[in-house]
Order: structure tokens, then C-alpha cells, then sequence
């Protein structure tokens, strides 16, 4: 099985960097790389140029225009790029555990899509991070939720469940094959701002008849400690939701058909 992780990010080139550098320190690498830009600086762009020169795998930088947070059309952009048949997202801010894509292929199963879990970092372990000290384990201080630090097989087998539902819901770590991504038509560009688009996919899927795998214990993620995100979209976000559930709908209209040949 072959592997496309989608990385998204936005302006802030230190994270995406730590990300990077977790991908070159993978058991398992992914087969390609491929950056989801939501309109970033040229500086991103200069670090990615950078490191697709040393990096063990094609990295491909999928860039759109800074027109607000329009996490859903950039994230179809780069499943539209996706060379192989699974796919694995995360965020720009989540440093990987150096098991990640190795767990995440043992997680794969056809007729499922995986939900994994991320580690909170606080302010001050971030900025540690982004200076250099990643060694990170269960009882480095500044780690919330510590628990899903626990990289461990048999721990996941006995823990990790089908559980139908979209809490718990975060796109930061997430896998699916890409055909049923197609199927679903991806992420619904109506999606505009923070909030979600993340649910409201893990929905349609669901009502496409696939099951939802929570991963616990295995395809470890730290999540870079940020501000949260500004959330006036959310209402509009939560009738989006809403009237999937209600319609039980498995499709959107604007989706990865609009960016897909």
C-alpha cells in the first residue's frame, strides 16, 4: 500500500519546519508529501523549496490565495494531487511520533477511515519544540492529555474501536483511502472559516455506509501549543452540519469535483 500525507498549514513556517523534520524521522515514510497551503508568505514556500531538495520523498507544495481560512478547498486541492490510494492528513502543527505512518498503514482497513488522537503541548514546551528539544515522552512537563503521548501496539489493539460517530472529530490526524474521499466528493468548499468541515465530512462518510476506526495508542501526534482560531463562521459552519445530519446527506455539491479534472 502506498501513502500520501497531506500536511496543511498557513503562515507559520517554525511549525511546518518541526513537521517536517518528524517526517524525515519516520520508521515508514510516506510515498509523497504534499503541503496544503491556505496562502501562505513566500517564506513558507522557501522553506518547503528547501527541503524538497534533501527530503527522502517527492514534497509538493499545493498553494492557493490568501482569501480567508478555507481549510476544506485546500485540503480538496491536495487530495486532487494525491498520487496513491490512502491518504493521511494532519495539521501543520502536529509533530509526529516517529511510528506515525507505520501505525496508520497497520490502522488501514477497506470500508474504514481512521480518527486518531493528538498530545497537547503548552506555550512554553512549544517554543522548547520549535527550538530544537523534541524529546518528548510521558513525563515531559507541559503535555496535557498525556496519555495519548503512548505509543504502544498491544495497547491499541485492546483500545482502539469502530466508533460511529464525528466527535472527536480533528482532521489533524486522520486517514481514509482516497477513493472513498471521491466517493463522498471530499471536503465541502461551503466551508468557509473556522469549524466543522472535519464533522461534516466524518458524516457524509458514515452515511456512505464506511465505519469510523479511533485510533488510541498508536499514530501518535503532538499538537504545537497556538491561539485558538477566530470562530464567527460557526454559525453558518453549524447549519452546514446540521442540514447534513438532517438530510443524511453522503455528497455535497461543491466538493473535490471542483478540483478534479
Amino acid at each position: 500500500m502506498k501513502v500520501s500525507l497531506i500536511v496543511t498549514t498557513y503562515n507559520w513556517k517554525e511549525a511546518l519546519e518541526v513537521v517536517l523534520q518528524s517526517v524525515i524521522t519516520q520508521k515508514v515514510f510516506p510515498n509523497e508529501v504534499i503541503i496544503a497551503d491556505d496562502g501562505s508568505r513566500d517564506d513558507t514556500k522557501e522553506l518547503i523549496d528547501s527541503y524538497a531538495k534533501i527530503f527522502p520523498v517527492p514534497l509538493i507544495h499545493s498553494w492557493q490565495e490568501d482569501d480567508g481560512f478555507r481549510a476544506a478547498k485546500s485540503r480538496n486541492k491536495a487530495i486532487a494531487k494525491a498520487s496513491y490510494e490512502y491518504i493521511v492528513m494532519i495539521d501543520g502543527d502536529i509533530m509526529l511520533h516517529p511510528n506515525f505512518i507505520k501505525d496508520h498503514i497497520k490502522a488501514s482497513r477497506e470500508g474504514f477511515f481512521v480518527q486518531g488522537c493528538r498530545a497537547l503541548l503548552n506555550e512554553e514546551l512549544c517554543k522548547d519544540v520549535i527550538n530544537g528539544d523534541t524529546r518528548l515522552s510521558i513525563f515531559t512537563k507541559g503535555i496535557k492529555n498525556r496519555k495519548n503521548v503512548i505509543s504502544n501496539s498491544v495497547l491499541s489493539s485492546m483500545f482502539s474501536r469502530v466508533w460511529n460517530s464525528d466527535k472527536s472529530t480533528r482532521t489533524c490526524n486522520f486517514a481514509a483511502w482516497k477513493q472513498d474521499l471521491i466517493n463522498v466528493n471530499g471536503f465541502n468548499e461551503k466551508f468557509e472559516g473556522w469549524g466543522r468541515e472535519d464533522s461534516e465530512l466524518v458524516i457524509r462518510m458514515l452515511n456512505h455506509g464506511l465505519n469510523r476506526i479511533y485510533l488510541k495508542f498508536a499514530g501518535v501526534g503532538f499538537h504545537l501549543y497556538h491561539p485558538e482560531n477566530e470562530r464567527k463562521s460557526l454559525e453558518y459552519n453549524d447549519f452546514l452540519l446540521k442540514n447534513t445530519i438532517d438530510e443524511k446527506l453522503s455528497q455535497c455539491e461543491l466538493g473535490l469535483n471542483q478540483q478534479i479534472d
